[in-house]
């Protein structure tokens, strides 16, 4: 077969991915993404995987239609389920969040394969800061609509495509880049990430942001976002290994974090609009109240707050692929509004 190189031009990229080897590009985030268009009868993959916990699957979209591809082969190669010589569209996508990261070596394509252009990636572009279900954690949980979480379910049901942010990408035509993880609070010490040993005061402005893996500083200069949604809070509560709410002075410290992130994110991103929000996964009214205080503390028209319509109500589990399609077709619509805005 005939072997690709991940830094041919032909190739496409969106998310935060490490691109110091482009030859071997290193995909650390929920939603990160390689596409491209080829002709031939066999497409596969090499690609070596660095497995932290739980199961392991990529996500393809193949020609349109989706499948799974289970990680652990011992050859570190994973062929596609090709049908015909003429031309395809690939898209290969990390699946999960923390559970795992992919170093893509090569393409393969049968002898007669060969890349073709792509249209050029949307100009609209969106960046979503999360927890789990900004990550499209639990999404295909189908059994468990507006219902708790199975009592195991290994990540395997895990699906960032599914996830509000990359449907609202969709929906609205934009590129889009995850930052996204699950169980993550604000404050490092709290939340469920690493066992709360980081949050995303920390990981916010991170390339490589595993705990157990030197941590890589993101370059902010390779992707600008026209908008920037943050969906943070959820976790907030699980403090020293139990959920309460926080005190007066914690209160006063997460408002001056909270809106420190956000004015470092504002600067560097001085044209982009700000969404502050929290999902339909139900929690405790107080913390819809924590993020209008920051609001009005942030006092720029450039931080908007926005709330679903089942904010915090909806389930008492991570919210599945129609819960999480509620959430996106409210948020492009809201985007959509804004745009126009823009137009004036």
């Amino acid at each position: 077969m005939k072997e690709i190189s991940p830094a041919d031009p032909h190739l496409q990229f969106m998310g935060r991915i490490d691109m110091q080897h482009p030859d071997a590009p290193d995909f650390y985030w929920a939603g990160s993404l390689v596409q491209f268009a080829c002709t031939g009868h066999q497409i596969a993959f090499i690609i070596e995987n660095h497995v932290s916990y739980n199961g392991l699957q990529l996500g393809c979209i193949l020609d349109g239609k989706e499948h799974i591809i289970a990680l652990g082969d011992a050859d570190n190669r994973y062929d596609l389920p090709v049908s015909g010589a003429g031309l395809h569209r690939v898209i290969l996508f990390k699946r999960q969040d923390s559970t795992h990261h992919f170093v893509l070596r090569k393409i393969l394509l049968s002898d007669d394969g060969e890349l073709r252009d792509l249209p050029p990636l949307p100009k609209l572009k969106l960046e979503c800061y999360g927890d789990s279900v900004t990550a499209g954690s639990v999404v295909e949980a189908l059994d468990c609509v507006a219902a708790p979480d199975p009592p195991v379910y290994d990540s395997v049901r895990d699906n960032a495509w599914h996830s509000y942010a990359m449907q609202t990408a969709r929906l609205l035509g934009a590129q889009v880049q995850l930052v996204a993880q699950g169980g993550i609070a604000l404050f490092d010490g709290t939340g469920w990430f690493a066992n709360g040993r980081y949050g995303m005061e920390t990981a916010y402005d991170k390339l490589c942001y595993f705990p157990d893996l030197p941590m890589t500083k993101w370059d902010f200069s390779r992707y600008t976002p026209d908008f920037v949604t943050v969906a943070i809070g959820q976790n907030d509560a699980h403090i020293d290994g139990t959920d309460r709410l926080l005190t007066a002075e914690e209160r006063e410290r997460w408002l001056e974090t909270y809106c420190t992130v956000l004015g470092d994110l504002m600067r560097k991103y001085p044209d982009a609009v700000f969404i502050v929000f929290l999902t339909i996964l139900m929690h405790d009214p107080y913390w819809e109240k924590l993020l209008d205080d920051a609001c009005a503390r942030m006092c720029s028209p450039r931080v908007r707050r926005f709330r679903f319509t089942r904010s915090g109500m909806a389930t008492p589990g991570h919210p599945r692929i129609p819960e999480q399609c509620e959430m996106a077709c409210e948020l492009t619509e809201y985007i959509q509004g804004l745009i126009a805005e823009q137009a004036g």
